[in-house]
């Protein structure tokens, strides 16, 4: 029995825990769910819930800073500035594997910052110091995730622009950064973890 419930644990065929919440971490009805929302004690991941303010969502025509009407080129910069932002302050404090950014407009989703980290021990570290912080005139609001794993998180068909659901979809519609951001930003983290441990093996 034991072994059962521990094969459909957080899947659709468990009746007692949220396999929404286990798979993405978030769950459209929140704690009116009527299955449980197990928040984990430990885990690689970090979820830092409605970070990113995507200027396109809710805005038919977003804004620049200085009235103009905001261009595919200024959302793409607005992102990549964040994107950048964001993997460096978490990059300080263990070594990210990955950075998923939600661009829904549902509410339990837009916005959702997931910052998976080598170690747990860096993940609950990121934790507690991004609690403590603001970005951009708002309190920075995370949580461990139970999430680990994005291969079934991420919608499929977002990634192909055939989502039938829209910005509306309940898996996450992953934001991808400029290619050649994110190849930079693991190139500069590869490299300082590569000095530090040159460091240690001459000490």
């Amino acid at each position: 029995m034991a072994s059962h419930l521990a094969s459909i644990y957080g899947t659709e065929n468990d009746k007692v825990n949220c396999s929404f919440y286990y798979k993405i971490g978030a769950c459209r009805h929140g704690e009116k769910c009527s299955r449980k929302h197990v928040k984990p004690t430990y885990s690689n991941t970090v979820l830092c819930s409605n970070l990113y303010q995507n200027p396109a969502n809710g805005e038919s025509d977003p804004l620049n800073e200085d009235g103009s009407k905001m261009t595919k080129a200024d959302l793409d910069k607005h992102f990549a500035l964040f994107y950048e932002d964001i993997y460096m302050e978490a990059a300080k404090l263990g070594r990210l594997e990955e950075m998923i950014v939600c661009e829904n407009g549902n509410d339990h989703l837009t916005g959702n910052t997931y910052l998976r980290f080598r170690n747990q021990e860096d993940a609950q570290r990121a934790c507690d110091l991004f609690n403590t912080r603001w970005y951009a005139g708002r309190p920075v609001w995370c949580e461990l995730s139970p999430v680990n794993d994005f291969t079934e998180s991420c919608c499929r068909q977002h990634d192909t622009n055939e989502c039938s659901r829209g910005n509306m979809c309940n898996f996450m519609h992953a934001k991808r950064p400029p290619r050649q951001l994110a190849k930079d930003l693991d190139a500069s983290q590869r490299k300082f973890y590569n000095r530090q441990r040159d460091r240690k093996s001459k000490r």
